[in-house]
């Protein structure tokens, strides 16, 4: 799989063809639906993305800030975006350019297959994970993150995207804190799953499972262990004020 969760934006502008065109929120582009189980993964989507939306409204609201909401847009095989054309290799990504959370429903597909990753819980830190992308923009948690890209290196620059990946995770931890104090909706097993889909897509583990060997330079989004204990701190804490410490920290003690 080319990238998985939180793909950079600028890469998407590398992929040809001709999108389908981004569809309005909590709906589909290109094919709708065509099973009961890929509808109803459509309609767990957007459950839980509208969990996401009550969430972090209230969290925003404490902060005496507004939740500008982002666009939600399920897609098949190919999407087009203001970050360019994705194909389903992409994976499920955000775009800060439109503000929305794109998610090919085949995605949970190949979590289930693939990734060894199966689970509600594992596929709502799926959608949970890009919609933090989309509050470190509002909130500009990520640092210099855009500017800074441009002027480095390849390798400080995947350096800089691991950490707006791991930030993503906790920000994902911290929704699902919150929303198991409103909500109480999880249930045992639903934690571990979604640690463990954390675990399946770290960059040594695709790495490793795709080259044979691991390339630390190229990572982009965490090593497992990063993305396991980044999310579980966001999950444990809740706490939204230390999401900063992932641009303050060594890079080495991420």
């Amino acid at each position: 799989m080319a990238l998985v969760l939180g793909v950079d934006p600028q890469k998407l502008a590398n992929f040809g063809g001709q999108g389908v065109g981004p569809a309005p929120a909590g709906q589909e582009a290109g094919a709708q639906p065509v099973d009961p189980q890929e509808d109803q993964l459509a309609h767990f989507t957007k459950v839980i993305f509208h969990d996401t939306e009550v969430v972090w409204d209230d969290l925003f609201s404490r902060r005496g800030k507004e939740y500008r909401k982002p666009v939600l847009v399920l897609f098949s095989d190919e999407v087009q975006s203001a970050c360019g054309t994705a194909e389903t290799a992409v994976g499920p990504f955000y775009c800060g350019g439109d503000q929305r959370v794109y998610i090919d429903l085949s995605f949970y597909r190949d979590m289930q297959r693939r990734l060894n990753a199966p689970g509600e819980f594992a596929r709502a830190y799926v959608v949970a994970h890009e919609v933090g992308h989309h509050v470190q923009r509002a909130l500009r948690l990520n640092g210099p993150a855009e500017g800074a890209r441009r002027t480095q290196s390849k390798a400080e620059a995947n350096k800089l995207s691991v950490r707006q990946e791991l930030q993503a995770d906790f920000l994902a931890g911290v929704w699902a804190y919150h929303a198991q104090k409103k909500y109480n909706f999880l249930e045992p097993g639903d934690v571990e799953s979604a640690m463990n889909a954390a675990y399946q897509i770290g960059d040594d583990r695709l790495q490793k499972k795709s080259r044979g060997f691991i390339v630390p330079d190229a990572f982009t989004h965490g090593t497992s262990k990063q993305r396991v204990r980044w999310f579980k701190e966001g999950l444990s804490t809740g706490d939204i004020r230390k999401a900063k410490l992932l641009f303050e920290m060594d890079y080495n003690e991420l």
